[in-house]
């Protein structure tokens, strides 16, 4: 599936999370999107990004560990169904905004949540969607360069 297609599919389950388990293995799912879209521009990317991609996709997947694999409900990543990004400009701009909700999201839990556990955990999903996020912004600043051709 192409990762558009993705990032949409996320974007609506997060949205539709109502409980904090669904919010933590939504947080999850774009986090393991974002290293699926690393892993994949690392490959099949412009040569001048594909260390920055290199670096998205092991932020993804840091980040999908500090969130919790346990988290992860019974249908499975829908990171593993990526076979294509074909505008990586739009890919990228729109996990960059995923991110963003995701941490809003996390944001709303950890202030409502009371129990411990569940605060560190959204804390740590903050951080890492934060992280993650930076990452994108770089990559995007090295495909600017190579539309542009300057060096990166």
């Amino acid at each position: 599936m192409e990762a558009a297609r993705l990032i949409e599919a996320t974007r609506r389950a997060l949205a539709q999370a109502r409980t904090v388990r669904d919010v933590v293995v939504e947080a999850w799912q774009a986090q393991a999107l974002a290293e699926a879209v690393g892993s994949h521009l690392a490959v099949h990317g412009p040569f001048e990004a594909r260390a920055a991609a290199r670096g998205l996709g092991e932020a993804g997947g840091r980040a999908s560990g500090a969130l919790g694999r346990a988290a992860l409900c019974a249908g499975g990543l829908r990171a593993a169904q990526l076979t294509e990004v074909r505008d990586p400009w739009a890919a990228l701009t729109g996990l960059g905004e995923l991110l963003g909700e995701v941490g809003i999201a996390l944001v709303g839990v950890a202030c409502a949540c009371e129990e411990d556990a569940v605060y560190w955990q959204c804390i740590e999903g903050i951080d890492a969607a934060d992280e993650t996020a930076d990452r994108i912004g770089g990559l995007l600043r090295r495909l600017a360069l190579r539309e542009r051709g300057g060096a990166a």
